[in-house]
């Protein structure tokens, strides 16, 4: 037992909370991913303010979609999952601070709402 006084049937609303979260954090992560393959406006046209070179782009998405995979992969193999939250919170903190460096403050909270739930997921498997 991770936690004293606690129950396996206690247990398994959190582990279905976890599994919920992590699969909507990585279809989301996974929409990031496929955003920037397709080229949105939305996302490509900041990056190009940026000057995130073009050349990155598909490295950018290639990596976002690691990550998406690597997440419901953690279902299954813990240590894979942790690898993969950690490596997408780093992701889109590196995306925070370029925001910051091109001064585009109203932008932060656009990768904040990519890392927000991948955060809640790793903490919800911690618990779980």
């Amino acid at each position: 037992m991770l936690v004293p006084n606690i129950t396996r049937k206690e247990l398994v609303p959190m582990y279905i909370a976890y599994v919920v979260v992590t699969v909507l954090a990585a279809a989301w992560v996974g929409f990031s991913a496929g955003s920037i393959f397709f080229r949105a406006s939305w996302v490509v046209d900041p990056l190009t303010e940026y000057g995130v070179p073009q050349s990155w782009w598909t490295w950018l998405g290639v990596a976002k979609a690691a990550g998406a995979v690597g997440l419901v992969v953690g279902l299954f193999v813990p240590v894979i999952g942790v690898l993969a939250a950690i490596g997408v919170v780093l992701y889109f903190a590196g995306a925070v601070v370029t925001n910051i460096r091109a001064g585009a403050y109203a932008h932060i909270p656009f990768p904040l709402m990519y890392m927000v739930p991948v955060i809640v997921a790793a903490g919800l498997g911690a618990a779980a």
